[in-house]
């Protein structure tokens, strides 16, 4: 099956990252920045860097997207050529576009012109961080959907010495453990007697509300 091929507007520390990330996984990347500099950086990556400035009128429209799958455009400090960016590319029939807004009305527009995700990575950032302290005894939080989340916790001192097949997390409470780290080894195969480590990290998937009973301090087995 074909990879799918990507346009990345916009090499800011943002778009730079998801463009980079990418082309290091085999993808097709157009990489477009007015910056040269930026283009320089991520041409040893990216299959087709282009130094253009996208806020200048007539330059999204000179771009060739007949063969773009997903475009993810990283302009939001430049909110009309956000929105050009975004009308071309569907225009140009592309079946996917994610833009980054600066700003829930920015957002709006965007949602209201035809972009399929919109993101507000600061603001998505700020909520990360805080649900991380709320929530203890998560190294890292990320949510699925709104009622589902991807954490990593420390094994808690209730499970230690039990495998996963004693626990029977999936059946009592319909959290499914998709990974064990130990120092920097990781492990998706885990093995579901083994005995559980203190120190060992373990990647969970569930429902928001038994991953917030699990985060609690006096939570027991």
């Amino acid at each position: 099956m074909k990879k799918k091929t990507f346009a990345v507007i916009g090499l800011g520390k943002f778009g730079y990252a998801v463009a980079e990330t990418l082309a290091k996984a085999g993808y097709e990347v157009l990489a477009v920045d007015g910056d040269n500099e930026r283009i320089q950086a991520i041409a040893p990556y990216a299959s087709y860097p282009l130094c253009a400035d996208v806020t200048e009128p007539g330059v999204m429209e000179s771009l060739d997207f007949s063969n773009v799958d997903v475009a993810v455009i990283g302009i939001s400090d430049h909110m009309e050529a956000s929105i050009i960016a975004t009308l071309y590319a569907k225009e140009a029939g592309v079946s996917y576009v994610l833009v980054k807004a600066n700003g829930m009305l920015h957002g709006h527009i965007l949602k209201k012109i035809g972009a399929d995700e919109v993101i507000f990575p600061e603001y998505n950032t700020g909520v990360r961080v805080a649900k991380n302290f709320i929530s203890g005894r998560f190294k890292d939080f990320f949510e699925l959907s709104d009622e589902v989340s991807m954490v990593e916790m420390h094994v808690p001192a209730s499970w230690v010495g039990k495998s996963l097949i004693q626990l029977d997390l999936r059946g009592r409470y319909g959290i499914n453990v998709i990974a064990v780290k130990e120092g920097e080894n990781v492990t998706i195969e885990m093995d579901p007697s083994e005995p559980l480590r203190s120190g060992q990290t373990l990647g969970i998937v569930g429902k928001n509300e038994i991953l917030s009973r699990i985060s609690e301090s006096n939570y027991q087995d």
